[in-house]
């Protein structure tokens, strides 16, 4: 999964008003991309635990919440 540096740019540039190098664009979708595989992959340890084959929002949630503290 590759996030796109365009839509990193706007979103550092929305938060910070400040202008954004195409390098730190390109940090922020490498350090993304890791934070979101290790989400997805403790979303998924969940819903197998529950037995089921669809990962839902209620599992990302209890991932996110994980993985953050």
């Amino acid at each position: 999964m590759e996030f796109s540096i365009r839509k990193m740019k706007e979103v550092i540039k929305e938060e910070t008003e400040k202008r954004v190098s195409k390098e730190a664009a390109e940090e922020f979708s490498q350090d993304l991309e890791v934070h979101g595989h290790g989400v997805a992959m403790k979303a998924l340890d969940f819903t197998r635990a529950d037995g089921r084959i669809t990962v839902r929002a209620e599992d990302i949630r209890k991932a996110i919440n994980e993985v953050n503290n």
